[in-house]
């Protein structure tokens, strides 16, 4: 027998559940419903007949015919079913639309009743406890069949007992409204019940879609396989539902985006980053790079849609800081191959010369070009190089001498650069000096004449300055160390360009300094366009 799925079972087990509640609270009403009908009438009859022995005429008339009774001498049956009393008794009977109403003497003999015949008879119930003078109110069966009736003493002037009115509702009728109320009780019960099977129709719909259509194995399975997912792999998540309210985030998350705050936040609350808050409110599944603290990551987001419906975003975040590592340290090597290169080029051409002038037996002149060339070092000489009497900057400025050459623009170190001892820490200062470089030689390879770029390292103390200048036609954005700002595109580049400046910002940060924008320059300003960065503890003495 195939398994029922959860919503049926859900749906079956209300629809139960609504039929007992039904069933049990049904039986109560019924109960109650024959109960306080059956009260309800003999109310009803006791407040006919109280109202009966309290008219004068009747109490006079009963009064009369008690006293008659007592003398020998009680009307006979044509007169009591010729008298106004009989009439009356008719009339309320009539108007009221109860079974009976009778009248009776002290005595228990009939002066009402509405068969004639029986006139001047004994009651055919006990009248004992209204002629003592107390109201009863009790279900009999009598000449008339069985009723709900109610027996009300009739008082003389004086304050006796002279007689009784007994009022009576027929069963079959009590029995009548007692079914139509039950009736309206079934249509309401019935109502209940529509009411009830769609609601939980509705519920287990409801259900459905909130489940997406999954059984509890499969929801237990899936739960199984995201944690494995969230937790295990390199990658970080959040996910968003469709409001920006975030759902889910795993450690790698929290470990790449510096984020702290719980699932329930809003977006506006987590502490994100503009670009990273940028790249979730516009969902893009091209990786953009971004930024965060110390660290370079790739993020990502999709909007994630289930048979129409908008179940909300995933950001995916991806570490890029070691790949921005290698990438730097290739570029360094790219640049000493491309210098050497470059005095591969020329070194070809001057054995090129030396060969032609010894086939022409010019040995004289070729002599002194070997002496003319002899000792030179490179095709990109840097002016002022020899102000860098540190190891690692002077190799490393000397290629990206050779690599600014290759673009047609001049690379030199400025006349205020005094730079004695060793780097504190070699390959962030030069990761930085060379991002600065980078940049000021593609502006400056894009200027006008003379493309220069110069380079001033200050020291005090053990703090280093850093100031790059260059005759490029200067910054055209407002924020030029906003992440993805850049002026060029390179498809090749993971995430796109324009982190430069902020990765230099977030080097130098890191070390307790700051990057800053001295000078715009441009070609409507007559100096160039410079960039400061500070490095505390960035040098120290040679031992």
């Amino acid at each position: 027998m195939p398994r029922l799925r959860l919503r049926t079972q859900i749906l079956l087990l209300q629809v139960v559940i609504i039929i007992a509640s039904l069933a049990a609270g049904f039986g109560i009403v019924l109960h109650r419903v024959q109960t306080d009908t059956r009260g309800e009438y003999g109310r009803r009859a006791q407040a006919i007949a109280e109202t009966v022995a309290s008219d004068t005429d009747v109490r006079a008339a009963v009064a009369a015919q008690s006293a008659a009774r007592r003398d020998g001498r009680p009307a006979a049956q044509p007169e009591l079913a010729a008298a106004p009393v009989q009439r009356q008794a008719a009339s309320i009977t009539q108007r009221t639309g109860v079974l009976f109403v009778v009248i009776a003497d002290d005595e228990g003999y009939r002066i009402a009743h509405p068969d004639p015949s029986l006139l001047g008879e004994k009651l055919s119930t006990d009248p004992s406890t209204a002629l003592s003078g107390e109201v009863q109110l009790v279900e009999e069966s009598g000449t008339l069949g069985p009723s709900v009736r109610a027996k009300a003493p009739v008082f003389a002037a004086d304050g006796t007992v002279v007689g009784l009115v007994s009022v009576g509702v027929s069963t079959v009728t009590v029995d009548e409204a007692a079914r139509k109320a039950l009736l309206l009780l079934v249509g309401l019960a019935s109502l209940a019940l529509v009411v009830g099977i769609i609601g939980s129709g509705l519920l287990a719909r409801r259900w459905r879609r909130l489940t997406l259509g999954l059984e509890p194995e499969e929801m237990a399975e899936l739960i199984r396989e995201q944690d494995a997912v969230l937790h295990s792999g390199s990658e970080g998540v959040i996910a968003f539902d469709a409001d920006g309210i975030v759902t889910v985030i795993n450690a790698r998350a929290r470990e790449l985006l510096g984020v702290t705050a719980d699932p329930g936040t809003p977006l506006a609350d987590l502490g994100l980053t503009e670009r990273v808050s940028a790249v979730v409110a516009t969902p893009t599944e091209k990786p953009v790079a971004a930024a965060v603290n110390e660290r370079v990551v790739l993020v990502a987001s999709r909007r994630v849609l289930r048979a129409g419906t908008d179940l909300g975003t995933v950001l995916t975040a991806v570490d890029r800081t070691d790949i921005e590592s290698l990438t730097r340290e290739l570029d360094s090597v790219q640049a000493m191959s491309s210098a050497l290169r470059a005095q591969r080029h020329e070194s070809a051409n001057r054995v090129h010369v030396v060969a032609g002038l010894l086939r022409d037996g010019r040995t004289e002149e070729a002599v002194n070009y070997l002496d003319e060339i002899a000792g030179r070092a490179g095709i990109a000489p840097v002016s002022g190089l020899d102000r860098l009497d540190e190891p690692h900057l002077k190799a490393f400025v000397a290629a990206k001498a050779a690599r600014a050459h290759e673009r047609g623009v001049t690379l030199c170190v400025g006349s205020d650069t005094a730079l004695v001892g060793v780097l504190t820490h070699p390959v962030d200062t030069t990761t930085l000096v060379g991002n600065l470089l980078d940049n000021a030689i593609d502006a400056a390879a894009e200027g006008r004449e003379p493309r220069e770029v110069e380079l001033d390292v200050l020291r005090d103390g053990h703090d280093l300055a850093i100031v790059v200048s260059d005759t490029g036609p200067g910054f055209v954005v407002d924020d030029p160390f906003a992440e993805g700002v850049s002026t060029r595109t390179d498809p090749t580049v993971p995430g796109g360009r324009g982190l430069g400046l902020a990765i230099a910002r977030q080097v130098a940060r890191g070390h307790g300094g700051d990057v800053t924008v001295v000078s715009l320059g441009g070609p409507a300003s007559d100096e160039p366009t410079a960039v400061m960065a500070t490095l505390p503890e960035g040098v120290r003495d040679d031992d």
